[in-house]
């Protein structure tokens, strides 16, 4: 072992005792299911802005999408454009509303039971379809975390897959099991921090350090490497760009990043995130396109050739940090950073699903009212299980993590994007359409993903367009004309609707 690995070491150890701190002292805050899962609605601004943000973006802003701009050029910006955009809608048009709404609705602390209050379902049928799709995509999205993890522990201090794949679960889950919502928050806050200083710092000290900052285009051997209207070499289709803009529709249904709208103590501190988020976002997704950009320049190696893309971020600072300025400790921090992404993100993940499963299905359709501290453990006990069953699907060491996020992305997006947004903006929605819209996204989605239907291949594979595209479209179809075709919402539900848009 070299001295520079020592270094690194050392940093991983200090960031990720400091991580498991924050959750044993948050853990004296939890005496209910309230506090567990949403803080008590105590959430300050910059912690919320900064939350959302970091468990939104995950390993996927400093292994994905830099890896998808390694290997095919600018013509993969599209999708952080796609998401920028729908960063800024969610947070002008989405976030107080949202707040103010579930307070009116019962004082609702997860998305499904948010649903069940909204639209009066005694039937509990909105419950049982929005915890289904949580769970299933939730466990994909907190797979492709792991997945992140165990890369990075893989390349960095060369340990086995599976060993780097355990190592990252445990420590996610502990400060996760201890301290809930508010150690999420608390230790996003600081990923969050971690993140964007690595992402500002590390490409433009690459390109000082190499004095390589031009020269992409010929590292790669692809002439249209910086024009963004070419992907791969080939000029890109309007169906691609359409696919790759259309990650932006995801935002107004991502429980993990409304869960934080929902959580912030009053409106003052919430318009003060929205600036903060804006920001944050912006920055942190010009500097992971331009890490894809300034790896093809500034590493020797070509990593599409070996499949290795993805890892372009940590190959840049083991470089920089390492090899040229021999400060492996400085370096050791800012691999933190991607390991911050990678936390950040799945435990919002794990949080959001065993909300669901404890509030939603134990307490909410089985009905079953456990006290405070039976709730809290039986949370922390569905927290280790999905854990469990997305270290599975992670176990493959050939994991992808941009399809994985992709897949999860698009289901979650087009089952709650659409009902979110019109249960929000339009008096008309009932529960029938909500009911009928969370369930056809969801089924587009793997539909268009998974399921073989044209020669062997799946629609995604043949059509080119990305299944949360189609899904959101399906499902805002199904919303209005089921809410078109059944009866109008009761008095009380049109009252509390018009109450909250005068705010």
């Amino acid at each position: 072992m070299t001295s520079a690995t020592i270094w690194i070491i050392i940093a991983f150890v200090l960031y990720l005792t400091m991580m498991v701190s924050i959750g044993l002292r948050d853990m004296k805050r939890v005496s209910s299911s309230d506090d567990y899962f949403l803080g008590g609605r105590k959430l300050g601004g910059f912690v919320a802005a900064l939350s959302a943000q970091a468990s939104d973006m995950s390993g996927w802003l400093l292994m994905g999408l830099p890896g998808a701009v390694y290997a095919l050029g600018t013509g993969e910006i599209w999708i952080a454009v796609g998401l920028f955009i729908g960063t800024v809608l969610n947070w002008l048009f989405i976030a107080s509303k949202l707040r103010r709404y579930t307070i009116q609705s019962g004082n609702a602390i997860t998305l499904p039971r948010y649903f069940e209050n909204r639209f009066r379902d005694k039937s509990r049928i909105l419950l049982v379809v929005s915890a289904a799709a949580i769970l299933v995509f939730f466990l994909v999205y907190t797979a492709s975390a792991l997945a992140a993890g165990g890369k990075l522990f893989n390349t960095v201090f060369g340990l086995n897959y599976h060993a780097a794949l355990i190592i990252g679960a445990v420590v996610i889950l502990t400060y996760t099991l201890l301290g809930g919502f508010a150690a999420v928050c608390d230790t996003d806050f600081i990923q969050g921090s971690v993140m964007l200083i690595g992402l500002i710092v590390v490409p433009l000290l690459a390109i000082a350090v190499t004095g390589n900052g031009a020269g992409a285009a010929e590292a790669s051997g692809n002439a249209m490497f910086l024009n963004p209207f070419y992907d791969g070499g080939e000029k890109i289709s309007f169906v691609s760009i359409i696919s790759q803009l259309g990650w932006g529709l995801g935002y107004c249904g991502m429980p993990h990043i409304l869960v934080r709208f929902m959580a912030v103590k009053d409106e003052k501190e919430l318009n003060k995130a929205k600036a903060v988020g804006i920001g944050w976002d912006a920055l942190s997704l010009f500097f992971a396109c331009m890490i894809g950009v300034v790896g093809r320049s500034c590493l020797a190696q070509d990593l599409t050739a070996t499949g290795d893309h993805e890892k372009v971020f940590i190959l840049m600072i083991l470089s920089v940090f390492t090899e040229k300025l021999a400060l492996p400790l400085i370096g050791g921090i800012f691999l933190c950073g991607i390991l911050a992404a990678i936390m950040s993100t799945a435990d919002s993940q794990l949080l959001v699903t065993a909300s669901s499963v404890t509030e939603d299905f134990y307490k909410g359709f089985l009905g079953r009212k456990p006290s405070d501290k039976q709730a809290v453990w039986i949370s922390r006990s569905v927290v280790l299980a999905v854990a469990l069953l997305a270290f599975i699907i992670a176990w493959n060491p050939d994991s992808s993590v941009m399809t994985l996020v992709s897949d999860a992305w698009a289901g979650l997006g087009a089952a709650f994007g659409p009902t979110v947004l019109l249960s929000l903006y339009w008096k008309r929605i009932n529960r029938q359409g909500a009911a009928a819209g969370i369930a056809a996204g969801a089924v587009t989605v793997i539909l268009w993903d998974y399921i073989p239907l044209v020669g062997g291949s799946t629609l995604g594979n043949v059509t080119g367009l990305y299944s949360l595209v189609i899904g959101f479209a399906v499902s805002l179809a199904a919303i209005i004309i089921v809410s078109l075709a059944t009866p109008e919402p009761e008095k009380e539900i049109v009252a509390e609707f018009e109450k909250v848009q005068r705010g």
